[in-house]
């Protein structure tokens, strides 16, 4: 009977995305509509941020104000969705939902990668910008002072332009050394 099934995508409020799935699932469980709702997911990402010199990862929603839901549509499961709260509605035209295609769907899962994939690719957040100006720790270059000239967040490098016997000098560093000076 999950042949039939299609993959929706809800609109909801920004924030409310993972309240909207446990809720969804929780009436699903409560009401035994598993034969109609099969599986929600809320697409995020593992984001590791350095701040004061640690690093906190944390999980950040890819598609704000989105849920995805797989599920046959009927009235029973449409009503069920569309009146939990946070829900606006479901992407269509008018209050029409319209179903993901499979080419829809497998793109997604490619741009986002199953949950296992989304371990292994977390993405790293700084606290400086380029342009900002930043003390380095650690290395041959601790204690300099300089403007960071560009951010390679793939391989957690900076390259910031340091002044070295009288000259501006580019210089590579990893994110770890680099801490923002505060203005």
């Amino acid at each position: 009977m999950s042949d039939s099934a299609k993959w929706y995508v809800i609109h909801t409020y920004s924030g409310y995305e993972k309240n909207v799935a446990r809720t969804i699932m929780r009436v699903v469980e409560n009401r035994n509509l598993h034969d109609l709702v099969f599986d929600v997911i809320v697409p995020t990402e593992t984001v590791s941020e350095k701040k004061d010199d640690k690093i906190k990862e944390h999980e950040r929603n890819v598609l704000p104000g989105y849920v995805l839901v797989k599920m046959i549509l009927t009235d029973d499961s449409w009503y069920v969705v569309r009146n939990v709260r946070g829900v606006t509605g479901f992407v269509g035209p008018g209050s029409k939902p319209v179903p993901l295609s499979d080419k829809e769907f497998n793109k997604l899962l490619e741009a986002f990668g199953s949950a296992e994939d989304k371990a292994k690719q977390s993405k790293f957040e700084v606290d400086f910008k380029i342009g900002d100006s930043v003390r380095v720790s650690g290395g041959q270059l601790d204690g300099f002072v300089g403007i960071v000239k560009s951010i390679n967040l793939e391989e957690q490098t900076a390259e910031v332009i340091v002044s070295m016997f009288g000259r501006e000098t580019p210089a590579t560093i990893g994110i770890m050394q680099i801490q923002k000076i505060d203005d």
